[in-house]
């Protein structure tokens, strides 16, 4: 065979052994299965992380995540032990280079955010927003966005077992920071819940529903069953997607006696009703594909789920390299039988800049990876436009390089455009990273900023 630009080789998964954290160390392998246990020892501040990992990383590391969490996080920081432990999986906080490889590490890049990572220039878009979709524009009731003509989101829950730096919810998912104040439901949970499913009834050109949140894993099994079996009781409805990155996170949760049993018996009404019932999980780095998490995976194929796919989030210094990508998407397919769907371009939210990619660098991944996946599980590179919807990173209509401005178009109405004549015709902008334009564009673009700053508009205070 010619040379490649990517070997692919088969590799083992490995659980990384946990004691080798001087926290954990006397912590059994039964514990470290039992879901109650990883709830129970999630990481939620400083102080737990330096008791985990005891002296072997640096104070200055810990200096540099405080100040983030003052000054910048969106996101509140909550990290189960099963994820955290993939975190410099080869090494030990005895090594010598523990702090260097801590930073340099692909999970700690987006689910630890330091201080240091943020672009100090551009922290943010200028036209960065909260709600950086509009999903809560488009609410047909609260929680339930219904943006594409035969498809719904439906938000049941504003909590997750993990939280990543990332998230494109950060607006309603998770604690307030300091420095974002979070929007919160109104109704209570079961009139959310009970308007959805009355929503859903009356709505028969829905027939596709993601049940969301937030993370489903979060929902008590008992009321996240009655939902799902009352969506299995709509006859309009032929596929349910459970969204849970807690499969990766947390895969203790799906491996739990009842959470099996009870995916069993609406795998079971599904099969029958001729109804998709399939879970989509969030892995962005290959390192997070264990054995368990691999477990978890096969478990919920054999109760009779159709499909466990995977729906990441192109993040630089995180899987911005084709070979990132398609270790990924390899350790996903052989080793858990979770199946690469798509890649998503990393939304704008506030202090998402040191994380967004370009248009142009995702059209360049795309065209890269392709060849060595099977078809049917190579992944769609996708951004997800303001008011458009998912569109394919090359279904661009016009892009501007030199100020990093693309261009779409959509064809069809949005909840809120059912009067808008120029809804079909009208082209949507997408904006590039600032720091990642030719002098230039970013000139241009300092000058917006100049303009919003005397108008008194910030992206922050914008967004909201």
């Amino acid at each position: 065979m010619a040379s490649q630009p990517y070997v692919y080789r088969q590799r083992q998964l490995a659980e990384p052994d946990w004691r080798r954290l001087p926290g954990w160390a006397g912590v059994s392998a039964q514990d470290w299965q039992s879901a109650q246990w990883q709830r129970a020892h999630c990481v939620k501040n400083a102080r737990q992380l330096r008791e985990v990992t005891g002296p072997g990383l640096a104070d200055a590391f810990f200096a540099d995540l405080e100040r983030d969490q003052r000054e910048r996080a969106t996101m509140s920081m909550l990290l189960p032990p099963q994820m955290l432990n993939t975190i410099v999986a080869a090494g030990s906080p005895a090594d010598p280079g523990f702090t260097e490889a801590f930073y340099a590490d692909p999970v700690r890049r987006y689910m630890l955010p330091a201080f240091s990572d943020r672009r100090p220039d551009w922290p943010s878009h200028p036209y960065a927003q909260r709600d950086s979709l509009h999903e809560a524009e488009m609410w047909a009731v609260e929680g339930l966005t219904h943006r594409y003509p035969t498809k719904v989101l439906a938000e049941l829950l504003p909590t997750c077992p993990q939280y990543c730096g990332h998230c494109t919810r950060m607006d309603l998912v998770g604690n307030p920071t300091a420095a974002v104040d979070k929007h919160k439901f109104g109704l209570r949970r079961e009139d959310r819940l009970e308007a959805m499913l009355a929503y859903l009834r009356r709505t028969p050109g829905v027939r596709d529903v993601v049940v969301s949140g937030g993370d489903v894993a979060n929902l008590p099994w008992p009321r996240l069953e009655s939902f799902v079996a009352a969506l299995l009781d709509i006859d309009s409805i032929r596929d349910i997607r459970l969204a849970s990155k807690a499969l990766m996170g947390l895969p203790q949760h799906w491996l739990s006696d009842p959470v099996r049993a009870g995916m069993a018996r609406l795998a079971e009404v599904a099969q029958r009703r001729g109804v998709s019932l399939a879970i989509h999980t969030h892995v962005n780095a290959a390192q997070s594909v264990t054995p368990l998490v691999a477990r978890a995976a096969r478990a919920m194929l054999d109760v009779g789920v159709r499909d466990v796919r995977n729906q990441g989030v192109l993040l630089r210094g995180v899987n911005d390299s084709a070979a990132a990508l398609l270790d990924l998407c390899f350790a996903l397919l052989d080793g858990a039988g979770i199946m690469p769907y798509y890649f998503y371009m990393c939304d704008m939210i506030p202090g998402s800049e040191h994380w967004r990619l370009t248009l142009g660098e995702g059209q360049s991944l795309q065209h890269e990876i392709m060849g060595y996946l099977p078809g049917f599980a190579t992944p769609r590179l996708v951004c997800d436009v303001p008011y458009v919807g998912k569109r394919w990173v090359h279904q661009v209509t016009e892009y501007d390089t030199e100020r990093g401005i693309s261009y779409w178009t959509k064809n069809y109405r949005t909840a809120i455009e059912a009067d808008d004549e120029l809804a079909l015709s009208r082209e949507y902008p997408y904006y590039d990273p600032v720091h990642m334009l030719p002098e230039s564009g970013q000139a241009w673009w300092r000058a917006v900023a100049s303009r919003h700053a005397v108008a008194g508009i910030t992206a922050v205070a914008e967004a909201g």
